[in-house]
């Protein structure tokens, strides 16, 4: 199969590669780029572990092929942690209120949450579970994860 030249902002950085049709976002993130934060777990853009921030949307990036974001910036949970090493008001919320547990949902819930907080910086219960909706977690009950994001509009 052909390849295709693609240049992505990934992180601030260019990222030049030649890379099939066929690969996804996702792949060219975790494969291309070196950066396992997206998860891949259904690859059917239900369950979010792949969220990104594509131009500053939150997508799913198993849906989304590495040619389709071609001149783009994307934005992957590793982007949303500060130069220092030290977590991000998000991360440090999750980990405040125990919205994380076995951690393979967390980097798709915290790109969301960022992608929620920046559109309404201070939702109410509903806003936050709507928000976060098309992500899904098999460990935590949720009740944690919304408390996190709560902390984290500081609510």
């Amino acid at each position: 199969m052909d390849e295709i030249a693609v240049a992505i902002e990934v992180n601030g950085s260019s990222r030049r590669a030649h890379v099939e049709s066929r690969l996804t976002l996702a792949d060219f993130l975790r494969e291309e780029c070196g950066l396992t934060g997206t998860h891949l777990a259904c690859e059917h853009g239900v369950c979010g572990a792949c969220t990104v921030l594509l131009d500053g949307q939150a997508v799913r990036s198993c849906l989304i092929f590495a040619v389709q974001a071609d001149g783009r910036q994307v934005t992957s949970v590793e982007g949303l942690t500060p130069e220092d090493g030290s977590l991000s008001p998000i991360q440090q919320a999750f980990w405040n209120n125990h919205g994380l547990q076995c951690g393979f949902c967390t980097p798709g819930f915290i790109v969301s949450v960022e992608a929620l907080l920046r559109d309404n910086p201070n939702p109410t219960d509903d806003e936050i579970r709507e928000g976060l909706s098309g992500n899904l977690c098999r460990c935590t009950g949720y009740q944690g994860i919304i408390k996190a994001v709560r902390e984290a509009a500081g609510n």
